[in-house]
């Protein structure tokens, strides 16, 4: 049984995760955007994830974690390379070779529908409701990205399809195979994938670019390393081990909508007809996930 599984946690710590990783990871987007168009793809994420590893593999030293066996970090190593080296690379790739960041935080929707195949291949059981649920979320993001920056190139476009496919995979084993106690866990996880994504970069781009970005470009590395991965990411795999995949999943067809609010924060751009149709079949999608499940096991 994987070490991360507790008790049923309170429905505020569960509150607290999700609200972390829906508005945090809806900023994120934008921020990625930033970081690429100065930092070459895999070193951006590579030095990134191996900071943010070390930290947590640090801090979980302080509090008294021990070291895993080998077996259990090969497993942390699988989750870490398909979250990290592949599917947060091929995002990144993905903005790169020009994907909007309202198009790429749509088409991270598609993560969720993936995770719940895999959940149901594995035998768990998936609610009609939850099914539905992601569906009418999935078409909620769609119809956001009409606010939004739709750019899109070919390749890019395969790249960023790719990321959430990879994204799913790693989730499902975070899920099903053990991993190492605590934040070590997520630390090994990290330390791994970057490392493996840095040595791709070091091989394949110039560090030398990555030297030379703008301050700017460094502050979103660390807004990345700090907010998007120490808090965010490490309540979305605390979110995995705790509830159903569907709502753990939720969050990628509701940054699409904080995204946008961001950019009318910061970019000044502006809302058209769609978002007043799209933000209830968000809000539609969360309430079948939330509470479709306790709605089909009531008796008549």
């Amino acid at each position: 049984m994987a070490s991360l599984v507790k008790a049923k946690p309170a429905v505020q710590s569960i509150a607290i995760a999700l609200a972390l990783v829906y508005i945090v990871w809806g900023t994120t987007y934008l921020v990625l955007k930033w970081g690429a168009a100065a930092m070459p793809p895999f070193l951006l994420n590579g030095t990134r994830f191996v900071v943010a590893g070390l930290l947590m593999i640090g801090l979980a030293r302080l509090k008294g974690g021990v070291w895993p066996s080998a077996k259990v970090a090969r497993n942390a190593g699988f989750v870490g390379f398909m979250m990290v080296s592949c599917a947060m690379s091929l995002i990144t790739i993905a903005h790169k070779l020009g994907i909007g960041s309202a198009l790429m935080a749509t088409i991270v929707t598609t993560m969720p529908m993936w995770l719940a195949l895999w959940t149901r291949i594995g035998g768990e059981s998936v609610p009609l409701t939850s099914w539905i649920g992601l569906t009418i979320g999935v078409g909620g993001a769609a119809l956001l990205a009409m606010e939004g920056d739709v750019s899109v190139t070919p390749i890019g476009a395969i790249c960023a399809f790719a990321g959430p496919f990879c994204w799913s995979i790693g989730s499902y084993a975070s899920r099903k195979l053990e991993q190492p106690v605590g934040i070590m866990g997520a630390g090994f996880q990290w330390l791994i994938g970057g490392s493996i994504a840095l040595t791709a970069g070091l091989l394949l781009e110039r560090p030398q670019d990555m030297l030379n970005a703008s301050a700017g470009a460094w502050a979103a590395w660390a807004y990345l390393v700090v907010f998007g991965t120490l808090i965010a990411l490490n309540a979305y795999l605390w979110l995995l081990q705790h509830v159903s995949p569907a709502l753990a999943g939720s969050y990628s067809f509701v940054n699409p909508a904080v995204a946008l609010v961001v950019g009318v924060w910061l970019g000044a751009e502006q809302f058209t007809g769609w978002i007043y149709l799209a933000f209830p079949m968000v809000l539609i999608a969360l309430l079948l996930i939330l509470y479709g499940p306790l709605l089909s096991a009531r008796k008549p």
